[in-house]
């Protein structure tokens, strides 16, 4: 299913105070005084779908967490330790690396931290989480439980909640967390020509939207954006088409990183003008996109590899209307490595 954005407009003044190069230079300035940190690798594919070339951002060595989660969390955190050390614990559901970010960060600040995981997470993840210090709780069948549970939580003991979507009332962090992840792309920046393409996978929306807004303020309107979500859990799609955010119903995916029914507002405001094209691809295009850029020496999982099988998968009237050609250059972004770490 493709999508061409019908609310497409220019990066603006307003965008550029939320989310810009220089918010993301701030991000990257703190873990480059981490002593762990290094800039993940860059693959280059030459010929990728009829392309020039493919860069593809590998975040699956990223900080020993092996997700770009590890940059989303650990920077919210790191902002509101900055501003208050002294403050309350931190608290937030995870279904996947976002509760490891925060754990890690809230370690490293000598802060408190409480992870609400649903019913289905596997328990080596829980004693990962404990490894670091975590309060691990576990919060009923689902993800939207966990998330409800931390909410609550939150408000009864005045802890900081540190959520990775973003709805009214609650943007101050989730704006810190997609800060965070535009560290990726200003690491991607500095070893390639700019992209004509970009393709970004999208759960909730956060990282796809912080690819955006840095894309557009670094290189203005000519590079095409395409927004990749798993057929099953379209909402970043289905809410640019009804014009709100909207929560889908959704159907099985193994792409359970990806498998999201509601979309980050912020993430929704910001895509509904940057993005140039929705699009989903199926479980086993995901898995094909895997498979084939192992082939290159490149081991994502499914989730990993999304960004890569929606550019495999445009169809041909989209490639015309974006202009995907053989002179093409395009950037992809590796969000994880092939272990699932639910």
């Amino acid at each position: 299913m493709e999508f061409p954005n019908p609310g497409r407009a220019p990066y603006s003044a307003q965008d550029r105070e939320l989310i810009a190069t220089r918010h993301v230079h701030r991000a990257r300035a703190h873990f480059a005084r981490r002593r762990d940190y290094r800039p993940t690798p860059v693959h280059a594919i030459p010929g990728l779908a009829g392309t020039r070339t493919a860069h593809l951002k590998d975040e699956s060595t990223r900080l020993g967490i092996g997700s770009f989660k590890a940059l989303g969390g650990g920077y919210a955190v790191h902002r509101l330790a900055q501003r208050h050390p002294d403050g309350p614990p931190f608290v937030c559901a995870s279904a996947g690396n976002h509760g490891l970010s925060v754990a890690a960060a809230a370690a490293e600040a000598g802060v408190p931290c409480v992870v609400h995981l649903s019913d289905d997470v596997p328990e080596p993840f829980a004693r990962r989480l404990r490894a670091l210090g975590a309060d691990v709780r576990r919060a009923g069948p689902d993800y939207d439980t966990a998330m409800a549970t931390a909410q609550q939580a939150a408000r009864e003991h005045g802890w900081r909640l540190v959520a990775d979507s973003s709805w009214d009332g609650y943007t101050e962090i989730p704006l810190d967390v997609m800060r965070g992840y535009g560290v990726l792309l200003d690491e991607l920046a500095d070893t390639c020509e700019p992209p004509t393409h970009v393709f970004v996978q999208a759960g909730v929306g956060g990282l796809a939207a912080a690819t955006a807004a840095y894309v557009r303020d670094r290189w203005g309107e000519a590079p095409r954006i395409v927004v990749v979500e798993p057929h099953g859990a379209p909402c970043l799609l289905e809410s640019a088409r009804a014009g709100r955010p909207v929560r889908v119903t959704g159907s099985p995916t193994t792409l359970g990183r990806l498998d999201c029914h509601e979309p980050s507002l912020l993430a929704h405001r910001l895509l509904t003008r940057l993005a140039d094209l929705y699009m989903t691809v199926t479980d086993e295009q995901a898995s094909g996109a895997a498979h084939l850029l192992a082939r290159h020496g490149i081991a994502l999982s499914g989730c990993g590899a999304a960004g890569a099988a929606g550019l495999l998968a445009l169809s041909p009237s989209a490639r015309d209307t974006l202009a995907l050609d053989q002179v093409s250059r395009v950037f992809l972004v590796g969000t994880e490595g092939p272990v699932e770490p639910m």
